[in-house]
């Protein structure tokens, strides 16, 4: 099984009440390539960064299994760049500085090694590129998972409406999900959602879990209580990235295979928020991914007897 993931490679400078780093590689494909490169190779990253991207950054992905022939580097240009500032509560933030530089003129393009992947990523992007990538597609994947954020729907709303209808299941969280559909209820914008094309849908809501839906099928999973969390900074695409990469790992679509696949995302996720950037998703081995998963299933295993 092989895996694409379409996203950004970039920079950011993260603050948050417990320390503060002025650059840090970041970016929706790479969190979802070191997160999915612990259960599947190769991962087929397709990015764009500029000349002052790290070469040592390339080594240790390629080390891990990840084809970068779709990562387009502009020498002459600065990697795509944000600085935010967290809340005490770490829920919140405010994006202080976004600098798009390469990422302005990226254009996605599926190389022809890349061809035949049986399951697509689509990181947060402008909705005509993910589209752009889907039927660049020669063969469609087994599973196609979109992310997006509130900016395309205020944005461009057209093109988002339009890629739903091409994709399996949309990965957003709770304050999107509302706003795509304008319900309240997150049982009625699932329902309008998977109207609008994607047969799943996953629910994030941060500290407080993440909701599978299908057809009439729900399931809630719980994230994990940590004792400290240092920076959330892609906690969502880390999530992602184990999710999808799980589900390439074993191939299985199901939705109870999904069921196992969020619990996945969530223990990777757990790891992601303990560090700053990727750091700790370099770290961690099979056998901590296999110890945290483990806590998650004692944070949710029970016996009772109905009366």
């Amino acid at each position: 099984m092989s895996l694409i993931t379409v996203g950004t490679m970039a920079f950011d400078a993260i603050e948050t009440p417990f320390g503060k780093t002025n650059q840090i590689v970041g970016g929706s494909a790479l969190y979802v390539a070191y997160a999915a490169s612990h259960f599947i190779q190769p991962v087929q990253q397709i990015s764009i960064i500029g000349g002052d991207f790290p070469s040592e950054e390339l080594d240790e992905l390629k080390g891990r299994g990840v084809h970068l022939d779709g990562v387009e580097i502009v020498s002459n240009k600065k990697s795509f760049f944000w600085s935010g500032k967290y809340h005490e509560d770490m829920n919140s933030r405010d994006t202080l500085v976004t600098d798009l530089n390469v990422l302005a003129d990226f254009d996605p393009h599926i190389p022809d090694s890349y061809q035949g992947a049986e399951f697509l990523m689509l990181g947060n992007l402008m909705p005509k590129l993910q589209l752009n990538v889907i039927q660049e597609l020669k063969q469609r994947p087994k599973l196609i998972v979109m992310d997006t954020m509130n900016f395309w729907m205020e944005s461009a709303m057209g093109d988002l409406t339009i890629v739903l209808k091409y994709v399996d299941m949309l990965m957003v969280n709770d304050a999107e999900a509302r706003q795509l559909t304008g319900q309240f209820s997150l049982v009625k914008a699932a329902k309008a959602i998977m109207e609008m094309g994607p047969k799943y849908l996953i629910i994030k809501k941060g500290e407080h879990g993440a909701l599978l839906f299908h057809a009439d099928e729900v399931f809630y999973a719980p994230a994990l209580p940590l004792e400290d969390v240092f920076d959330p900074t892609g906690a969502g695409d880390t999530f992602a990235g184990g999710f999808i990469g799980f589900l390439a790992k074993t191939g299985d679509i199901s939705f109870d295979n999904m069921k196992r696949g969020i619990i996945v995302g969530s223990a990777m996720a757990s790891f992601c928020v303990e560090k700053f950037g990727p750091t700790r998703l370099k770290e961690i081995t099979k056998e901590d991914i296999d110890n945290r998963i483990q806590q998650f299933k004692n944070l949710v295993n029970f016996d009772i007897e109905l009366v």
